[in-house]
């Protein structure tokens, strides 16, 4: 009976459960035995290796995941021949709207500074807790070295794509590493998209079983999600004790303030002023919708409901209901994006590490890209949050700080995400009213 109970509970329950076993273990060892050298021998060789194990399984499908999931992306917006406007409309607008998104973000997080305040002592022993080994040092000690923007933008363009997702992960690799892996992705994506349909379905139906596995090793590192979180939670809490509660609370607040702008401000302004709707009307009627997408934590989950909200209650056509929020469901991640954008400025923060002009900048091209790059499914943003701290030099363990508070963001920016595609939507579907009108004139 109790292992029938167990495998009922839902995943986001079980990591709520790892988190909440992992900091009170933590913090009652911080309490009960600060600085006890059994406690650091816990949590080097029993945490730690737990934890990593958690985070090599999300770490070693990052390169597939981007390329097979842009490329898809790009292929799937890239009927452009046949959408015409509807297509060129969504990409615009996705890449704008993504990008506002991004900068709400980066604006409070360098406003409120929510990983500012953490003891450079108590800092050095989260560092050893979450990396055990001298890697970490360097990675934080070249941080600091950046490239000028001139540089960044041609180390984009990759000689050699293989080499830049071999290097990748290596902090001594001195070109452009992910950012070009995904460079090379985006190139391929319109590549293909503008070649002969019927010549590229094999390719198509071979870079989607590739997507297909890499989703399926997801769900293996989601299985583990809650022994990971508690053993990560745990190296946390037994250095830090109270201070992370304190730094990760303001870390959600800042989150959940950006994603509540952005849903409701720049969501509605665009309504009323783009789409020429009523901003209160269309959030009433998408409500269903948006429960939908925070209980689920999945913008692929909640397609079927969006459609039908979007086509029935709306009364949006369906021809670009069916098209943009398809392709939405996985390429228009704003709520993501902006959540990654906070997330690496945040532990860029945590870590004591000064982000330049040019770093914050590559933040804001690497979110909106990752944006495209995300599956829509709880989770999917996890490895893509990794691929933008590596690429900018911030300790890529430091994911394992904010796993544990990383659900409720989940759900609270998947709402975002899945508003924005119908917001999208109406604001096609008003455009293309507008074109039919004027075309009709001039007939």
């Amino acid at each position: 009976m109790t292992q029938q109970k167990e495998a009922s509970l839902p995943l986001h329950t079980k990591i709520f459960i790892g988190l909440f076993v992992g900091l009170v273990l933590g913090l009652l060892c911080e309490f009960f035995l600060p600085g006890d050298e059994r406690v650091k021998w816990v949590v080097s060789n029993v945490a730690y290796p737990v934890g990593q194990v958690f985070l090599r399984l999300i770490f070693m499908i990052v390169i597939p995941l981007i390329f097979t999931a842009i490329v898809l992306g790009i292929a799937d917006v890239g009927d452009v021949k046949k959408v015409g406007r509807i297509g060129l409309k969504t990409l615009l607008f996705t890449v704008l709207i993504t990008g506002i998104s991004v900068l709400i973000g980066l604006t409070l997080v360098n406003t409120f500074k929510p990983g500012v305040g953490i003891p450079q002592e108590s800092r050095e022993a989260l560092l050893g807790a979450l990396s055990n080994n001298e890697k970490v040092t360097g990675i934080v000690t070249s941080a600091g070295e950046a490239k000028t923007a001139v540089q960044t933008l041609v180390d984009i363009i990759p000689r050699n794509p293989l080499a830049e997702a071999v290097g990748a992960f290596d902090p001594a690799h001195k070109g452009g590493g992910l950012l070009s892996v995904m460079f090379f992705a985006v190139v391929f994506g319109v590549a293909m998209a503008l070649c002969d349909p019927e010549r590229m379905a094999p390719l198509t139906r071979v870079l989607q079983a590739v997507y297909d596995v890499v989703m399926r090793i997801i769900g293996f590192a989601m299985n583990l999600a809650p022994y990971g979180v508690a053993a990560l939670i745990f190296s946390t809490a037994s250095q830090l004790g109270f201070q992370v509660i304190f730094v990760l609370l303001k870390y959600v607040l800042v989150v959940i303030a950006a994603l509540a702008i952005h849903q409701f401000i720049t969501y509605g302004l665009i309504i009323k002023y783009v789409a020429r709707g009523n901003p209160i009307e269309f959030f009433k009627g998408i409500r269903e919708v948006m429960l939908t997408a925070f209980s689920t934590s999945s913008s692929n989950a909640t397609l079927p409901t969006a459609i039908r909200v979007t086509r029935d209650t709306l009364k949006i056509n369906p021809d670009i209901t069916n098209f943009v929020l398809t392709v939405g469901s996985t390429a228009n991640q704003n709520g993501t994006a902006l959540y990654e954008g906070v997330t690496v400025l945040f532990l860029a923060q945590f870590y004591g590490i000064e982000l330049t002009i040019a770093q914050q900048l590559t933040v804001v091209l690497l979110s909106i890209l990752a944006g495209v790059g995300t599956a829509g499914v709880p989770g999917g943003s996890l490895p893509l949050v990794v691929l933008v701290l590596q690429t900018i030099g911030v300790p890529a363990e430091g994911i394992g700080i904010i796993l544990g508070v990383d659900r409720i963001l989940d759900m609270c920016r998947t709402v975002v995400n899945v508003t924005g595609d119908i917001t999208l939507a109406a604001c096609v579907d008003a455009s293309e009213a507008v074109q039919s009108e004027e075309d009709a004139k001039i007939a």
